[in-house]
Order: C-alpha cells, then structure tokens, then sequence
C-alpha cells in the first residue's frame, strides 16, 4: 500500500478550514455530516486542518504553519503538499466505504465510487448497527473469539442469511436469527490454481476463500500479489499436515504444478 486508510471520529470536534469559495464549503458538509465543527485558523484545540486557497504560495504558507502546530493538513486539489487525502465515499453509516487513488486521479475515484454505490443496498448500515447492538448476545451464545468470527463469516459470506449485498428488511431479527445458528468448527481444504500474476482473475469465491481462511499454505510459484489477498492473521503453512487445522485451509498453488494431497 502507498497509503494508510484511516478513519477520525471528529463528533464535537474542532477542524480548521482555512479559505474560502465552493472548495472550502465542500471540505466543510463532509466535516460537518462527520460530526465535526469547522473553525478558522484561531482555534487552538482542533484535530484536523484544510487548507482551500487557489493561489500555491499561499496555501503552502498556509499549510506549513498549521503543521508547525502538529496538525495533519489536506490541501484541496495538491496531494503533494497533503499529509492526509481525501477519498471518494460512499456513506451507508455507520458503514462508510472510501476510495483512494493516492492523489493520482479524483476523477477515477469517482467512477469506482459510482460504481460500487449499485453495490451497497440502503439497509447496510441498518445490519451494522444491528450486529453492533448483538455483540453482547453473540458473545453470550458463543463465548470463544474463533467461534463468533466463524459465524459472521458464514452469515455474512455470499448467499449467507446476513449476505451484506443483499437486501434485508428486519436487520435485527436476521442477526437474531443467525446468532442462533451454530458456529462449530468445519474442518474444510480448498486448493486455488493461480494462472496470473493478476489476483483480479482470481474468482470472486476464491477471493473469498483467501479473505476467512484460518491457515495458508502457498507454493513456489504463487505471486506475491495473489497471496496478499489472503487474510492477515490466517495461520502460514510450511508443508500440508495429515490432520488439517480446524476451519478453513487454502492452498495456493501455480496452475502447472501437481496436485496437493493431505
């Protein structure tokens, strides 16, 4: 990654917008649909800083002394003279989807965004406030860590009772239902063929599979792009053990070589 996507809880808090014109009111409806309280350059305990101004000098100016004060700065349309840059959003709260090209075009991040809104149902940010407001029951029905990620991962999983692409009239009851289910380990294998360098080829099950595997074992060959796909914290395999580990184990290996076997 070039970029760290973050997100900033800015409810009641102060953010210095320095300028003025449609670039500066813009930066302000997203400070204030966040929560957050424009101010001007005086404010002494705010957490953020844009800067708008058209001329470059001034803007770096501007820019420098508001990091002097160790405030992180955005100045409008010059990622190069920006600690922090605005992606293109998609707000379906409290899920909020940001797009980034690192500054090399808005206009891109733009298209995707209009893109993937086709994606996002309205009732999105419905189920989240949903599982949030089930965390407590979840943990009380199934105590161990391992347990609850299984089942959000299942009911959360493509075709699952909580697919997030898909509609959902009654979040609350839906979560209900699911926290009901069983979240017992299934010891399952996958194995990937990899044809390209392109993780983008891979399929969307296999995507996936790479995204909840509990263990990964990846053979010489596999490009390193593809095997960032797979979950962080899945455990790395150094040969392929007779008992599987519980859960979810892939293999990631190139299409000309032979098969894995247990």
């Amino acid at each position: 990654m070039d970029v760290l996507p973050l997100f900033v809880p800015l409810a009641g808090r102060k953010v210095i917008m320095v300028g003025d014109g449609e670039a500066a009111a813009a930066k302000l409806r997203l400070v204030e649909a966040a929560g957050g309280v424009g101010c001007d350059e005086s404010a002494g305990d705010a957490v953020l800083a844009y800067v708008a101004l058209d001329d470059e000098v001034e803007a770096a100016a501007a820019a420098a002394r508001l990091r002097a004060r160790g405030l992180l700065v955005n100045v409008v349309d010059r990622p190069a003279m920006s600690d922090f840059l605005m992606g293109a959003i998609i707000d379906r709260s409290p899920v909020v989807v940001s797009i980034s090209t690192g500054g090399a075009s808005a206009s891109l991040a733009r298209a995707l965004r209009g893109r993937l809104e086709g994606l996002l149902p309205a009732s999105l940010g419905g189920l989240a406030r949903a599982i949030g407001g089930a965390r407590r029951a979840a943990s009380a029905a199934h105590p161990a860590i391992s347990d609850r990620r299984r089942l959000w991962e299942r009911s959360l999983a493509e075709g699952g009772a909580l697919d997030p692409l898909r509609p959902l009239a009654a979040p609350e009851a839906a979560v209900a239902a699911a926290i009901a289910g069983s979240s017992a380990a299934v010891t399952e294998l996958r194995e990937i063929m990899v044809s390209s360098d392109d993780p983008g080829e891979l399929s969307l099950n296999a995507l996936a599979a790479l995204g909840r595997c509990d263990a990964l074992l990846v053979l010489p060959g596999v490009p390193a792009a593809v095997t960032d796909r797979a979950r962080r914290d899945a455990v790395r395999l150094e040969v392929l053990p007779d008992k599987l580990p519980e859960g979810l184990t892939v293999v990631l290996r190139p299409q000309a070589s032979s098969s894995v076997s247990q």
